[in-house]
């Protein structure tokens, strides 16, 4: 696995943060317009960082959606602190990981995509997330004038509606996950991200790729991107 991240071309300061560790791996994105977006996801990653260790797989979602809770719980103790920090937040997906099986968690509109081989040997990319905005808690959604394209769900502190949500996959030899914040997924079309994304180049090699992409295609926002391989390697 491998991970790279920019500033991008209009922000002043990178509000990203990543973590890759042995277990976990995780990206999050501080709201931007908010204050301090950039404590926020700092906060979120040191706190996931403490939970990164060895289980087994069927103690996998237990973890994670413990680890989410400590740092949204980390997020409202950095705002108790300090009160100049009130309305900080952040998205958030995290992989983890144990033998053949890994859970995803996801909160906001930071996304997860899987490329995976079917029987034939072809090679299909989709996104194993859902974004959480208004538009998809509104039924007909489409048919709504004016719906704004904000999110519904972010860490902040706040006990109630921060919950994650949380994804068993089992893993096959060859698949290619991709953790990403929406500098990367708003920007590149999907068809640019599946063709980078397909190629054979090691991870370092298309998380970078990936990031130039963003960068390409005018990259208003941060942009973050781990991308992680299922090989005969393990632990």
């Amino acid at each position: 696995m491998a991970g790279s991240s920019h500033v991008g071309h209009v922000r002043r300061r990178n509000e990203d943060a990543l973590y890759i560790g042995r277990s976990l791996f995780a990206v999050a994105d501080g709201l931007g317009g908010h204050p301090a977006g950039d404590v926020a996801s700092a906060t979120v990653i040191e706190t996931l960082r403490s939970h990164d260790r060895t289980l087994a797989p069927d103690g996998l979602p237990a973890a994670l959606g413990q680890a989410v809770n400590a740092a949204n719980e980390a997020v409202g103790q950095r705002i108790a602190a300090e009160p100049q920090l009130a309305g900080m937040g952040s998205t958030l997906v995290a992989l983890m990981w144990s033998e053949t099986v890994a859970v995803l968690g996801y909160v906001g509109d930071s996304r997860a995509y899987l490329l995976r081989r079917d029987g034939t040997g072809a090679e299909g990319m989709r996104q194993i997330t859902e974004d959480h905005t208004y538009e998809h808690l509104v039924a007909d959604a489409t048919d709504v004038p004016n719906l704004p394209e904000r999110l519904s769900r972010w860490l902040d502190g706040r006990a109630d509606g921060r919950s994650p949500d949380i994804t068993r996959w089992n893993l096959l030899l060859g698949d290619r996950f991709m953790l990403c914040s929406d500098g990367l997924s708003s920007y590149v079309p999907h068809d640019l991200i599946d063709a980078t994304l397909s190629a054979s180049e090691n991870p370092q090699v298309v998380a970078d790729r990936l990031v130039s992409l963003a960068l390409d295609h005018g990259g208003p926002d941060n942009v973050t991107v781990i991308v992680a391989d299922v090989s005969k390697r393990s632990r």
